[in-house]
């Protein structure tokens, strides 16, 4: 109840934090159960704050996605929460660029450093492309 109560958790990742208490798989998975049958752990919750603090802290969906991947959450759950985010990824492209850099990029240089810097925060190629060559609106 303590992990839960700091912030949402998804059930691998608590169960492993159980497990590095100490606890054995005998006690965590009926705990889980009884978590989750209450409505205190609840996937599908933690996924979204998940989504919605990491876009808030300027990741895009592919860093996410993977990120939410290594937690042990299931592809098809994952996808379904990104397409279900309220977030214009076009837009948090935007606002993590401009933050970062004063101008579009004049040389290859520029273009590669600022590019490697968006695609690392999560963002595909095919948007970095359009942001630089104007069209980040279509």
């Amino acid at each position: 109840m303590d992990l839960l109560a700091r912030r949402e958790h998804g059930r691998a990742e608590l169960a492993r934090k159980l497990r590095q208490r100490g606890a054995t798989a005998e006690l965590i998975e009926p705990a889980l159960d009884r978590l989750a049958e209450e409505g205190l752990l609840n996937e599908s919750r933690y996924l979204e704050a998940f989504i919605a603090s990491k876009a808030r802290s300027g990741y895009g969906p592919l860093r996410i996605r993977e990120e939410l991947g290594q937690r042990g959450l299931p592809r098809g759950e994952i996808e379904k929460a990104l397409a279900e985010a309220e977030v214009d990824w076009r837009a948090q492209l935007h606002e993590v660029w401009r933050r970062k850099f004063p101008r579009l990029p004049q040389d290859a240089r520029e273009r590669a450093q600022q590019g490697r810097f968006l695609a690392y925060r999560g963002f595909s190629m095919e948007a970095i492309n359009r942001l630089f060559s104007g069209r980040g609106d279509d």
